[in-house]
């Protein structure tokens, strides 16, 4: 990202970029880019193997890719709730639905917390306003660990001198370069799906079956799934979700013990793409500032952190 003379001094950065300022890492072969709108996740690669699906210059990011989510991830119904018997009216994002969506950051520019040739941190703060009475940070780490593997640790941290609740997730779509997604086989391994009403709306659980049922993996094409999973099947403290190509060659989205829930999302209507496949690491399901399902609370003054990332193997 160059600098240049700007009306706001010679070090303000000039943006060129609709999803603002670009941050490269580079190791080995493997290559992430993070954008200051949302802290997302724009590219992941390795070795010129796409691993993530992405966007131009001029766009945002298009179906929510590679956004990080706070301090909600995916709905809240009508965007209302309540706190200690109050009703709170969040501002409705998702208008088909009447759903508050993705969160307060989603338009959100992040700064500069801290950056190495490895890893670069980003920070937003959510100001108390109507419908979330709360002053929150929300810091965001990626870095590209040593086996060339992307880490994401997400981090609230309560700055109110209330107890706020939240749930945390992101929104990147998997990929593996050129092999049209629809060849794909996705695993998931999850036990429990959440039942949703046609506003996406969770309802009830119930025990993966049929086209639901990814644990043996199915291949993408022909999937239609908007759903949230949980009893994750976790393996050393870490639970795998997994696109496989043909050849054998994979990309696999990891998730600690921090986020009991996994979003799967395949479409067909991401710019560019016959069919898209997100993977969504969360902390809780949509709507969990009603149901209190996976809700979470931090005390004044206190943080939280998850953890997640992507791998890769792409030996044939």
């Amino acid at each position: 990202m160059e600098l240049s003379e700007s009306p706001g001094g010679p070090d303000t950065p000039v943006r060129r970029c609709a999803s603002g300022r670009q941050y490269e890492l580079r190791r080995g072969d493997a290559l992430a880019v993070v954008t200051e709108l949302a802290a997302g996740l724009r590219l992941y690669s390795r070795g010129g193997t796409q691993l993530t699906e992405s966007y131009g210059d001029a766009e945002i990011p298009p179906g929510a890719a590679g956004i990080t989510l706070a301090p909600w991830a995916n709905r809240v119904e009508d965007g209302v709730w309540y706190l200690d018997g109050r009703k709170q009216q969040l501002d409705i994002t998702e208008v088909p639905r009447n759903n508050a969506s993705h969160g307060l950051l989603r338009n959100a520019s992040y700064g500069l917390v801290d950056e190495s040739a490895f890893s670069v941190t980003l920070e937003a703060a959510i100001f108390p306003q109507h419908g979330y009475p709360f002053l929150l940070r929300h810091r965001v780490r990626y870095e590209l660990a040593a086996d060339l593997g992307l880490a994401v640790r997400q981090t609230l941290i309560n700055d109110s001198g209330a107890r706020a609740p939240f749930v945390l997730g992101s929104h990147p779509y998997l990929r593996l370069g050129e092999v049209p997604s629809g060849e794909l086989t996705v695993t998931v391994g999850a036990r429990t799906r959440l039942v949703t009403d046609g506003r996406l709306i969770p309802r009830s659980t119930e025990p993966v079956g049929g086209d639901f049922d990814l644990r043996g993996g199915r291949q993408a094409a022909g999937l239609e799934i908007d759903s949230a999973y949980t009893d994750l099947e976790f393996d050393g403290g870490v639970a795998r979700h997994t696109l496989r190509a043909p050849d054998g060659r994979s990309v696999s989205l990891w998730q600690d013990g921090s986020c009991g829930y996994v979003h799967v999302f395949v479409t067909t209507k991401f710019p560019g793409r016959a069919l898209a496949v997100a993977i969504e690491p969360m902390t809780g399901p949509a709507n969990a500032f009603n149901s209190g399902e996976g809700l979470r609370w931090l005390a004044p003054g206190e943080q939280f952190s998850m953890n997640w990332g992507i791998s890769a193997s792409l030996a044939v």
